[in-house]
């Protein structure tokens, strides 16, 4: 082989080794992003926000596949298998995610979220988040929280009007597992039954249960009105949610990446809320069109004063997280 053949040799070797890992350097990665709701949820335009945005940050090499309608497990199974790996992204409600840090509870605490508007901006406050976050890392092996999202605020629905809130009294009323969810329907004088989210329609329609309770928007996506159809506007609690990325996964990126998942799910913070409340809203017209009784007028400063003094104290017994939390909540104006 001549010098000038060698030396030609030698560059286009070269070049192949850094093609391969020019290549190896822009491999491409699925990652699995779970949820229980059906597609146009306040879950979906998470996901949407998230998975856009991170494609964007990463020219495409880190694609986020959704998974949605409890394909991958109810929100209890999904946090056990993003804590395993087994899972990449989740997002989960605020409420569920007290079966693995019971201080998350105090999301679930009852009007402590004066307002749409109220919400929207707490869930978008980054010292907000950095307590949540704090509170899973203290608490939590094998999870991470990102971001914060809703879908509304929860109201009560079944086949009865509810008006006052001597309207529940004696009356069994399906709840998310947390200890604030019982606290509170127990001080309105209801039942609380905890069951699985995919068996509230048959027990609404079996009589199993009286009442349930969520967003305007999961009610008509899941078609509950079908077996409970009057839904009282009790705003009584906000139907916020955490998102969530496996431990696993977060190890496994490089700092670029890592910060290109947070950026991506600051987007969520900041934007998903606002939309929610839009797909609630849209929501209850299309209800009122559809039929579906939609009780406007009840009178809230009944549950307000039976709630009001457990601010304090639930916050207190679940945790001085959770008392942070509380009280960085009640302090955005």
């Amino acid at each position: 082989m001549t010098r000038r053949s060698t030396l030609v040799a030698a560059v286009i070797a070269a070049v192949a080794a850094l093609v391969v890992g020019g290549a190896r350097a822009q491999e491409v990665r699925h990652f699995r992003f779970a949820h229980d709701q059906q597609l146009n949820s306040g879950y979906s335009v998470a996901y949407d926000i998230f998975s856009a945005k991170l494609k964007d940050l990463s020219h495409g090499t880190m694609l986020v596949d959704q998974y949605p309608g409890a394909q991958l497990g109810q929100e209890p199974q999904i946090l056990q298998l993003v804590r395993s790996g087994d899972i990449d992204f989740a997002i989960v409600s605020s409420a569920n995610t007290s079966t693995i840090s019971p201080q998350a509870g105090v999301m679930s605490l009852h009007f402590l979220f004066r307002s749409e508007a109220h919400d929207i901006k707490a869930l978008g406050d980054p010292k907000v988040f950095e307590a949540i976050r704090d509170m899973i890392d203290d608490t939590v092996q094998g999870i991470h929280a990102i971001g914060l999202g809703t879908q509304g605020f929860r109201d009560i629905y079944g086949k009865r009007e509810v008006h006052k809130v001597e309207d529940l009294r004696g009356t069994k009323l399906r709840v998310q597992a947390t200890a604030t969810e019982d606290a509170m329907f127990a001080a309105y004088g209801a039942q609380t039954v905890h069951m699985p989210f995919g068996s509230v329609y048959t027990s609404l329609q079996t009589g199993v249960m009286d009442f349930a309770e969520n967003g305007v928007n999961v009610y008509l996506i899941n078609k509950h009105y079908e077996v409970a159809p009057v839904l009282s506007m009790t705003e009584h609690e906000a139907n916020n949610a955490i998102l969530w990325i496996s431990d696993r996964l977060w190890q496994s990126l490089t700092a670029e990446q890592k910060q290109w998942v947070m950026t991506a799910s600051r987007d969520v913070s900041t934007q998903e809320p606002a939309r929610a409340f839009e797909l609630e809203r849209a929501a209850a017209v299309k209800l009122q069109k559809m039929g579906v009784k939609l009780v406007s007028d009840v009178d809230k400063s009944g549950f307000q004063t039976i709630a009001d003094p457990y601010l304090d104290s639930l916050a207190a017994k679940l945790g001085p997280h959770a008392e942070k939390i509380k009280t960085l909540i009640r302090a955005i104006n």
